[in-house]
C-alpha cells in the first residue's frame, strides 16, 4: 500500500473478492531504503513486526482507504525498506502467503521500459498467485 489511487483499488478488489471469515490480511508497505534510517537500522533485513490495523488508527491508515476494520478477518501490517520489487517477493516467501494483490500504475511501455514495472516482476517471480488490479481512470498503455 502506498496511498495511490492504484492502491486503494487494489484494496478495494480484495475486500470484495478474495476475504472470507477468519483471514489474515496482510498489508505491506515497501519505503525507500533512504527513509526511516531508524526503524531500518532493525528491521532493514527482515520487514517491521507485524502491526494489527488498529494500532494504526492514530496516524488514518483506516480513514485514508476508507476502511471499516472487519471483525471477521485479521489486518496486519508490515513494512519493508528497499526495492519494492524484490520485497514484495520476499514478503511472499517470509510471510508464507496464499496470494499477493498489487495495484498497477499503468506506466505506458516506454516508461515501464525505462522504470521497470513492479507489477512484472513480481508476477514473474513471486511463489504465490499474483492479482494485478487496474485502477479506474487509469491510462490505456
Amino acid at each position: 500500500m502506498d496511498y495511490s489511487p492504484t492502491s486503494k483499488s487494489a484494496l478495494r478488489w480484495t475486500i470484495e473478492n478474495l476475504i472470507e471469515p477468519g483471514d489474515l490480511v496482510v498489508v505491506v508497505h515497501v519505503l525507500s531504503s533512504k527513509s526511516d534510517p531508524t526503524n531500518k537500522k532493525l528491521f532493514e533485513d527482515t520487514g517491521s513486526p507485524l502491526v494489527p490495523l488498529e494500532e494504526f488508527k492514530d496516524i488514518n491508515v483506516c480513514k485514508k482507504y476508507g476502511l471499516i476494520p472487519d471483525p471477521e478477518a485479521k489486518v496486519v501490517a508490515k513494512i519493508y525498506w528497499g526495492d519494492p520489487r524484490e520485497k514484495l517477493c520476499d514478503c511472499v516467501q517470509d510471510l508464507k502467503l496464499d496470494s499477493l494483490v498489487l495495484g498497477s500504475r499503468g506506466l505506458g511501455a516506454i516508461k515501464r521500459v525505462l522504470l521497470g514495472s513492479v507489477s512484472n516482476y513480481v508476477v514473474q517471480n513471486a511463489v504465490c498467485p499474483v492479482t494485478v488490479v487496474k485502477g479506474t481512470n487509469m491510462p490505456r498503455p
